[in-house]
């Protein structure tokens, strides 16, 4: 479902993350999981929006990626290459997005609560077992 939800956009998790996440949210319903990985998306997002500091970094050009250009990222105000500065102030191509990793769907499963509990299911097996069936 996770890998599902997350579709062509790009992100460092491997097979192996999308297994533990598997495991972490047991019981989620699809729903659910939709909206933890919605707010995994948007995490790299809110550290640019809420970033004080930016620093320059090679990373490959947009135009040709075989090229290295200079781009703008996040960073530590302890960083040394840092520089104090808003999101507002960086070109919009200048701007390293934060890549997209595993703390961030760590972080957004930790946020996000399962809707249907273990007693629900318990319930609708047995409504469907009384009233109707599945199929």
């Amino acid at each position: 479902m996770f890998e599902l939800n997350v579709g062509k956009t790009p992100c460092t998790l491997t097979p192996q993350d999308y297994h533990t996440l598997g495991q972490m949210t047991d019981g989620y319903s699809g729903s659910d999981i939709a909206i933890a990985v919605r707010d995994a998306l948007m995490m790299p997002i809110r550290k640019v929006q809420a970033s004080t500091h930016f620093k320059w970094v090679d990373a490959p050009s947009r135009a040709d990626p075989t090229k290295l250009t200079k781009h703008l990222t996040p960073c530590s105000p302890g960083d040394p290459a840092a520089m104090e500065m808003g999101w507002e102030e960086v070109e919009s191509d200048q701007l390293l997005e934060p890549i997209l990793g595993m703390t961030d769907f760590l972080k957004a499963v930790k946020s996000v609560k399962p809707t249907v509990s273990a007693d629900d299911v318990v319930e609708h097996a047995k409504f469907t077992m009384e009233f109707g069936s599945e199929g």
